[in-house]
């Protein structure tokens, strides 16, 4: 299995280092390969069905951000080309484009921008091409394009397989390969040269019981129809096998960690009940919601139970995360222990600190701050009051896990915006929590660890929730304050903004508070943005010259983003002309509107809770996401590019709603989990079969039978789980999530 490929029938040396480029290196290599795709007569559709389906469709019409899937639905056809032909664009950029024909008689336009004399050549043969990728519809025209689909030339006897029933995989080539050769017939017939060799030495790796259950395929037939599916079908019950398997060996170690998290073992126990909680629940201005006074139940069984508490918080923007935090804050100091609230940005940190300084004014808590900017001389004393446990409550940033800062007694660590902070930053907190008991401890046992509370109001999709924090209990704000009302979204465009100006000047008439944000600092010569130092200069002496302005960005020290940021809280400032530096936490109930400059710019979470910074009191407030021109055309139209329709759908899905659940979907299935809640630093990793944006099924059962299974047998020890066991191992040693070690 381990063997070279280049004796294999049609490979040779230089296609061998090809495929060794791109990690394929041996006969076990070219089994784990996963096919993009199949083609059979039910997907080898006609350009003129094609073009049909899109005429028929009013995707882009009426429809909104539930129809994200056809964005990328992918169709095969068998062309010829009749014409082709280069052309130079812009500044001396290369377009190829051909048009082909299929048997239906219908035309389609293929464009490549990259690689064009490549693509020339190969289209210039006088042959039959399979023609797969997105196909887009220009109403104007009529017209079907196809922008840097896959192109393989197929002969008479695949068209004829084709025409029978035959099912073909297709897998995803890279330049380098094509290059030199390497096609998605000449992989097939390597994979039917090795396969039969390679299953015949692999081990079944799922108990049968688990088989059984879930109607699965057994392991070695999976993946002989993963690559030679008799029919879709097959193929279709071969990938739902191996994602099982996958996410059922992921899952299995964020299970033994939960477990052993999850033993009692030096736990803080604390007292169930708290005089200054219960004395800040009295004095609030308002009720606590049903969701929250559930939260805080969880949290302090948590915290009461003799084990050390993992709990991820998680709630929509406004959701009263903060207080729910600062309760039980208040259990820790009523029970001996300091309490530590750590926030990814210095704004954030400050709005904290004062906010928990207003709340606790008339009790006897001391709340002291760390963060970058102070000087050494207010370091020192803070560094002291913390050590000495003088410090009851300390609020900061990173600052926090400083050599010079020793705790007394940590008791609950919670970390606000916790998917900023990466997991060797937590650790070391959490490291620094366990050492502050050691100078107290006379029991001879290991010092206890902290609870932790991590919190997000970055609305996590359960799928992602389930991968990442599979090993955290998790506690969910559902439940908005009852005073709350929906903002109003809206998308401007930019021929449109003396309007959205105009508007703005309404809301300041009335005695609120306006937020103009903008995607940069500075102009730049290589980003076609707005940037709010030059705009705040037109904005003062042009737009509003009657009206008091404050800038803020990320440029500025700490002491002068904390004086804007009081002058706009003291509504001292109308309007706070600002970067996404306030995107988080900043919380000014007076502000009734905002204004989202180059608004396609910015991701859908970031959009969210951008938004959130509004709506915080009781008045109507209102989101204007202002775009250009040109977008107003293309929220109507077929999109032109991958890029441009996920903006298209991120500001639609903006206007439509205001669930952050529902917006974090989106948001997931638009750019993946790699990149939603910076995933790579939280250990999540890229699965070979299983999506978790589509997979949630799947994921959902694995899960169930991982922690059954370490429930029952927590160490894998028991005979019947020793294949089990081994193949974990591997895996870890190996560490990646591939079912194949």
């Amino acid at each position: 299995m381990t063997d070279s490929l280049q004796y294999l029938k049609g490979v040779g040396p230089s296609r061998a280092r090809a495929l060794s480029a791109e990690g394929i290196q041996s006969a076990l290599d070219l089994v784990r390969l996963v096919p993009r795709g199949y083609v059979d007569r039910s997907t080898a559709s006609s350009l003129r069905a094609v073009m049909q389906n899109l005429q028929s469709s009013s995707l882009w019409s009426n429809a909104g951000s539930k129809d994200i899937a056809a964005i990328t639905r992918e169709v095969s056809v068998v062309v010829t080309v009749s014409h082709l032909g280069e052309r130079t664009v812009g500044r001396g950029r290369r377009m190829l484009q051909a048009t082909v024909v299929d048997e239906s008689g219908a035309t389609a336009k293929v464009i490549f921008w990259n690689a064009v004399n490549y693509f020339g050549k190969l289209l210039s043969a006088d042959s039959a091409f399979l023609l797969s990728g997105v196909p887009e519809y220009d109403a104007r025209f009529n017209q079907v394009t196809f922008t840097h689909p896959e192109i393989e030339k197929i002969d008479a006897e695949e068209i004829e397989q084709l025409a029978s029933g035959v099912v073909l995989p297709t897998y995803s080539i890279s330049q380098k390969m094509r290059a030199a050769g390497v096609s998605d017939r000449l992989l097939r017939s390597m994979i039917d040269q090795v396969l039969d060799d390679v299953l015949g030495s692999l081990p079944e790796v799922l108990p049968s019981a688990l088989l059984s259950r879930h109607g699965l395929l057994p392991r070695a037939l999976a993946l002989r129809y993963l690559h030679q599916p008799p029919t879709i079908a097959q193929a279709a019950e071969a990938r739902r096998r191996l994602k099982h398997e996958e996410l059922f060996y992921f899952q299995l170690r964020l299970a033994q960690r939960h477990a052993l998290q999850s033993q009692p073992r030096n736990g803080l126990v604390m007292e169930a009940r708290s005089p200054r909680a219960r004395h800040l629940v009295e004095s609030l201005p308002f009720e606590l919601t049903g969701a929250q006074r559930r939260v805080i139940h969880e949290i302090v069984a948590d915290m009461s139970s003799g084990s050390v508490m993992n709990r991820l918080l998680q709630g929509d923007v406004g959701s009263g995360k903060t207080i729910v935090a600062l309760l039980c804050m208040l259990n820790v100091i009523d029970n001996g222990y300091q309490a530590v609230l750590m926030a990814p940005t210095e704004i954030l940190a400050e709005q904290h600190y004062r906010g928990i300084l207003r709340m606790l004014r008339d009790m006897d808590v001391v709340v002291c701050q760390v963060v970058g900017g102070q000087n050494k001389r207010q370091r020192s004393d803070v560094a002291e009051r913390i050590a000495s446990g003088e410090a009851q409550i300390i609020v900061g940033t990173h600052a926090l896990f400083e050599a010079n800062i020793e705790y007394n007694k940590l008791g609950l660590i919670v970390i606000d915006e916790q998917h900023r902070f990466g997991v060797a930053q937590r650790a070391e907190l959490m490291k620094m929590g366990k050492h502050s008991h050691l100078q107290n401890n006379q029991t001879g046992q290991p010092p206890p660890d902290p609870h932790v509370l991590v919190m997000s109001a970055t609305p996590i999709p359960r799928t992602l929730a389930m991968s990442v924090y599979g090993d955290l209990d998790l506690s969910v704000i559902d439940q908005l304050p009852a005073n709350r009302k929906p903002i109003v979204t809206k998308v401007v465009f930019e021929s449109g903004l003396p309007a959205a100006y105009e508007f703005i000047r309404s809301q300041v008439a009335e005695g609120k508070q306006a937020y103009l944000v903008y995607p940069l600092v500075e102009k730049s010569e290589k980003i076609e943005a707005k940037s709010a130092i030059e705009h705040f200069e037109h904005l003062s002496q042009h737009v509003f010259p009657e009206l008091s302005l404050g800038l803020v960005h990320g440029q500025m020290t700490w002491g002068e983003k904390d004086q804007v940021m009081q002058s706009f809280l003291q509504r001292e400032l109308q309007i706070l002309v600002s970067t996404t530096v306030i995107e988080v936490g900043v919380d000014v109930s007076n502000a009734t509107v905002m204004l989202v400059e180059n608004a396609e710019r910015f991701g859908l979470s970031q959009l969210h809770q951008l938004r959130g910074r509004v709506g915080r009191g009781a008045d109507q407030s209102y989101c204007l996401l202002a775009t250009k021109d040109h977008f107003q055309y293309q929220l109507k139209r077929n999109h032109s590019t991958t890029e441009r329709a996920n903006s298209v759908v991120r500001l639609r899905t903006m206007e439509e709603t205001t669930d952050g659940f529902r917006i974090a979907e989106v948001d997931l299935e638009l750019r993946g989990p790699g990149d939603v809640l910076g995933t790579r630093q939280s250990g999540l990793p890229e699965f070979t079969y299983a999506n978790i944006v589509t997979d949630a099924a799947v994921l959902s059962k694995a899960r169930e039978d991982a922690f059954l299974l370490i429930r029952a047998d927590p160490t894998l020890s028991k005979p019947e789980h020793q294949l089990v066991k081994r193949h974990l191992d591997e895996l870890h040693q190996h560490g990646h999530a591939a079912i194949i070690a």
